[in-house]
């Protein structure tokens, strides 16, 4: 029986299924306004489950649901990653693997820009955020941002493909924006507000 509810309640505890720390940070920042606690995996020695769904949300949900069931806590993962059209939507769902395990992102980039050549340049970023309780229950929410690939990389702000990423609207890469004005329309912001509108209750509200 599902003994879990939505709003999650003020002054209640997250675990966010990540040992990234910079994550953590993020989400603490965001999650604060709502009087929630944010633990993350590595602070309680939680495993990191291997990545073997063939979607943002079969991944998203697969972190979330094991976190979950392991601390006894609602728990909150995210999968994004960056889709490009003439790679027929790679790197995709293996966007952190391109860059290898020594985290190459400019070797990443630069894969990306040949394989693109003179064909269409347009891409996207997608996130996926999932929070699980310990009964199973899953609730899966997802942003988008179209945008196009640069020509060469630009800008020595934001991380990742940050570089080569031209939003819709914009002239400018990710990496050129201040990270207020990158996180204002970023796809995994788009995540968290469709996250908090369905999850979250302000407090002060």
């Amino acid at each position: 029986m599902n003994t879990f509810s939505l709003p999650l309640p003020q002054g209640g505890k997250l675990l966010l299924a990540s040992h990234n720390k910079g994550k953590l940070a993020e989400f603490s920042t965001l999650l604060g306004h709502y009087g929630i606690t944010v633990l993350s995996a590595g602070e309680i020695d939680l495993p990191e489950p291997e990545e073997t769904e063939a979607t943002f949300a079969g991944n998203a949900a697969l972190k979330a649901v094991a976190a979950a069931k392991a601390s006894g806590l609602p728990a909150l993962a995210d999968d994004s990653g960056l889709c490009v059209a003439a790679l027929n939507g790679d790197p995709g769902i293996y966007s952190a693997r391109w860059a290898g395990p020594n985290k190459d992102f400019d070797a990443a980039m630069q894969r990306i820009i040949d394989g693109i050549g003179s064909e269409n340049p347009a891409a996207w970023f997608i996130c996926v955020l999932c929070l699980a309780f310990p009964d199973g229950t899953t609730y899966s929410f997802e942003g988008r941002i179209d945008g196009t690939i640069a020509a060469v990389p630009r800008g020595t702000l934001g991380h990742g493909y940050d570089p080569i990423f031209i939003p819709e609207h914009e002239n400018r890469t990710f990496a050129e924006m201040t990270e207020a004005e990158k996180n204002a329309i970023s796809h995994r912001a788009r995540a968290f507000a469709a996250f908090s509108a369905a999850c979250l209750s302000a407090s002060g509200d």
